[in-house]
């Protein structure tokens, strides 16, 4: 068992960078060790609509985009390092923990069309408001064979 502090483990400095190149974790270059947490989503469906909360702490509204495309709704957030050249100059980085890079996720919503869908971005979180369909319903329970 390794020790853990604020549920990081203490040895991943160690054991992750070697020469400048990750050794663990190389493909989570958007956010390091955090990238299992970004775009964390909750669905809640109500009587005529599912909505989505996804959360994108740090993005602006302008870095986030969003389709839909034969029935499924894609979200897109593109992250990129601030330059300042003037900070350059007066002063050298240790460490940066900014990271560049696109994260995205896709639900599939079915035969929706996009002006029926309604989005909000607040404190970090974008709402979607996605209309419910009828769904076809299948009478009783039938049984599938299994061949072999």
């Amino acid at each position: 068992m390794l020790p853990m502090m604020f549920t990081e483990n203490l040895f991943d400095e160690l054991f992750n960078d070697t020469f400048g190149r990750e050794m663990w974790n190389a493909d989570k270059a958007l956010y390091g060790k955090k990238a299992a947490h970004v775009m964390r989503t909750d669905v809640h469906e109500t009587e005529d609509s599912y909505e989505l909360a996804v959360d994108l702490p740090g993005f602006k509204k302008e870095e986030i985009s969003i389709e839909l495309k034969e029935g499924y709704l894609t979200i897109r957030a593109s992250k990129g390092v601030d330059k300042n050249e003037e900070d350059k100059k007066s002063r050298r980085v240790i460490r940066q923990e900014r990271y560049v890079g696109t994260c995205e996720r896709t639900f599939y919503v079915g035969d929706v069309k996009p002006e029926e869908v309604k989005c909000k971005y607040e404190s970090g979180v974008l709402m979607i408001e996605v209309p419910r369909k009828d769904v076809k319903k299948v009478e009783g329970p039938h049984s599938i064979a299994i061949e072999g």
